[in-house]
């Protein structure tokens, strides 16, 4: 097979850490909010997720771009855009948002940052969140300012990436609460820190705003992590489906509403919060949910999910589709995300599912697997 390549250009954005994530050896990248993100390296799939679940990990995720709302109406809007009620939010916190349009379809799955009272970041997934706030902003005249920031985060994760911090920060970064987030200085200048990450191996994401004292950080993050076994990483995918962290555009997208995809307790229907596609929720939890996200077991030891992939019972009815899934070395067996229609909610439930050509069997479970 040819090797293809990416065709690098200005709308299809690097990342300041582009350069030494090759030199690291990178083998493949996807593309996220119009930038290059890290999808491998020169190490198995299995590999990376044995390292990232003993060891720790540094992932290049500047492609999660930051949507920043500022002003005296900030607040107004990014609660309009939510269903999670954000009256109580606190600075120095992270809050994970659904984002709904007028018709309770997810527009996005952001993790939102209270910086203060007047500004927020919405840390987005892959969609233009940017467009839908600044619509929705001269809509309704609110007096805000809405910008992308030279924001590039970098990862630390895995269960030592505490020490390796430590290492750096010194102890107070250690105390950081989960979804807490602070300033801490490195050579002078100060990064805003948050506990929180795509894995759920523990860790940090750094919000680098500095340029030039991120890549000075990426460095020493490598130099001291020598004792810790740092690899460079990524986004794993069989670490996030066992741990059932969504994927928008793969797990979830605009079709489906919060309460399809398991999201309930981030919505808020019985407070006096006005948010776009409200009176819709409310139709939906009162006429019930017809379908949801469930977890899958494959009796399949590959697979590669490109596209979603309908799944039938024994009568070849259609129970729903698969949407994600990986082999499992912890399970010895595929394991997926699948939205499931209701009359097949059942743990026990058994279907059939073609890969390849062929047939394999699987059978319905609840979420996460681990």
């Amino acid at each position: 097979m040819s090797k293809i390549t990416i065709a690098k250009a200005k709308r299809l954005r690097t990342t300041p850490y582009t350069s030494r994530i090759e030199k690291q050896g990178l083998s493949a990248y996807s593309v996220y909010n119009h930038m290059l993100l890290p999808a491998g390296f020169k190490v198995s799939l299995e590999e990376s997720y044995h390292h990232l679940k003993e060891h720790v990990q540094v992932w290049d995720v500047a492609g999660e771009r930051q949507v920043e709302i500022t002003g005296a109406d900030s607040a107004k809007l990014v609660q309009l855009m939510t269903c999670r009620d954000l009256t109580n939010a606190k600075e120095g916190r992270c809050y994970y948002c659904p984002i709904i349009d007028d018709n309770a379809g997810l527009i996005n799955d952001p993790v939102i940052l209270k910086i203060n009272d007047r500004k927020w970041w919405l840390s987005i997934a892959d969609s233009d969140v940017i467009l839908f706030a600044k619509g929705l902003a001269i809509g309704n005249k609110f007096d805000v300012n809405i910008v992308e920031p030279n924001v590039n985060i970098l990862a630390v994760q895995g269960p030592k990436s505490y020490p390796l911090m430590e290492k750096i920060f010194g102890k107070d970064i250690t105390d950081l609460k989960f979804f807490g987030f602070n300033y801490f200085d490195f050579r002078g200048v100060k990064h805003l820190m948050a506990r929180s990450g795509w894995s759920k191996q523990g860790g940090y994401e750094i919000y680098v705003e500095d340029t030039k004292s991120g890549l000075a950080l990426y460095d020493k993050l490598f130099e001291l992590g020598k004792e810790f076994d740092v690899k460079p990483g990524c986004p794993n995918l069989i670490e996030r489906i066992e741990s059932a962290l969504l994927s928008y555009g793969n797990d979830i997208d605009n079709n489906d509403n919060p309460l399809e995809c398991g999201l309930d307790k981030y919505v808020n229907l019985d407070t006096d919060i006005n948010f776009l596609g409200k009176k819709k929720l409310k139709e939906v939890t009162k006429q019930g949910i017809t379908r949801r996200l469930m977890g899958v077991k494959i009796e399949s030891k590959e697979i590669n999910v490109t596209k979603s992939i309908k799944i039938f019972d024994e009568k070849n009815n259609e129970i729903g589709e698969l949407r994600s899934g990986v082999y499992s070395p912890h399970f010895g067996k595929v394991i997926g995300i699948a939205m499931i229609f209701k009359p097949y909610w059942n743990n026990s439930q058994s279907f059939k599912i073609e890969l390849n050509n062929k047939s394999f069997d699987g059978k319905v479970c609840d979420l996460p697997f681990i």
